[in-house]
């Protein structure tokens, strides 16, 4: 186990610095320049001044020499600097926001375990009935409803109507001023819309991934046989077919962690969230180049660590697989 962990992750080297090359490649195709949107509005700009902007940036030089500037950078852990006029370290700007995401992330991650592998089984073993077609309509909903839709309905009814939820921002104003106990309490109020609407579409999908291997599963042979033997129902659901039943959806688990990342750029930005969604947008539309690359790869970096964790989760869930 331990050999083919190493090796996968001396492959996940290459595969980085394929997907870095692509990112670098893509996001320099993209329209506009982070200089044009610093001067072309500005009429006392000269030229000279244009052309000193792009040395400054190195972006008068070709792509091939940037790319290897930024590597070079990377290999020491730097980021490089944003282009923005503040002129921060780019791994300041993202250490800055990083946390508030993987909170938000980790917590509708557990949501969807906790919640949706349940409703999955259960929803197997009671084929055809009335809670089975109930979550099928919820799931086709989840399916169907757009989220920032439904992050402005949930807005409307429990921060406006109801005044019960915050709508905007991860903390209240008077935050430094509350006790520790009223402050874990504001923060939680303010998590609350974020992370529901962070796994409502992750609760629908993984439910019926849950679903369809669970009816896979128990209609196989060693199921009716240890139900021959007389093991409880129980004992044959939990201990011989969710073991099986779980391996496809560990991989999914495994990869839904970037996918979790990139949905953050819509509701941190409806909710005011300031969080990598938020800082990936804005960086786009500002063509910080720096900034988005800091991005891209901690996502490829998150990426493939999902898929070694998934691996190794899937030689843990079956013997089979760590004789092989």
């Amino acid at each position: 186990m331990i050999a083919y962990i190493v090796k996968r992750i001396l492959f996940m080297v290459p595969l980085l610095i394929g997907i870095t090359i692509i990112s670098f490649v893509v996001i320099h195709l993209a329209p506009g320049s982070p200089t044009d949107l610093q001067t072309d509005l500005n009429p006392r700009v000269s030229a000279e001044m244009k052309a000193r902007m792009q040395a400054l940036y190195d972006l008068d030089k070709p792509l091939y020499q940037q790319y290897f500037i930024w590597v070079k950078k990377l290999s020491v852990m730097d980021l490089g600097t944003s282009f923005s006029p503040d002129r921060r370290p780019v791994i300041d700007k993202i250490m800055e926001r990083l946390p508030i995401t993987i909170i938000i992330n980790v917590l509708s991650l557990v949501l969807i375990i906790v919640v949706a592998l349940p409703i999955g089984v259960l929803s197997a073993v009671h084929q055809d009935s009335w809670f089975d077609k109930i979550t099928g309509v919820f799931v086709f909903i989840g399916f169907a409803m757009p989220t920032f839709w439904l992050a402005l309905l949930l807005m409307i009814l429990f921060g406006i109507y109801l005044g019960w939820l915050p709508i905007s921002g991860i903390r209240s104003l008077n935050y430094e001023y509350l006790t520790p106990i009223a402050a874990m309490i504001d923060l939680g109020k303010h998590l609350i819309l974020p992370v529901l609407l962070s796994a409502f579409g992750g609760l629908a999908g993984f439910s019926r991934y849950m679903r369809a291997n669970m009816l896979e599963v128990i209609r196989q042979d060693y199921i009716t046989t240890a139900r021959a033997k007389g093991l409880s129902e129980r004992a044959v659901i939990f201990k011989h077919a969710l073991r099986n039943a779980l391996l496809p959806v560990i991989t999914i688990l495994g990869l839904s962690v970037p996918g979790l990342i990139g949905g953050s750029v819509i509701f941190e930005t409806i909710f005011a969230i300031p969080g990598m969604g938020q800082l990936f947008y804005m960086s786009t539309m500002s063509r910080d180049y720096p900034v988005i690359m800091g991005i891209l790869v901690i996502g490829a970096v998150l990426t493939l660590i999902g898929n070694l964790i998934a691996d190794v989760s899937y030689a843990l869930a079956d013997p089979r697989i760590r004789v092989s």
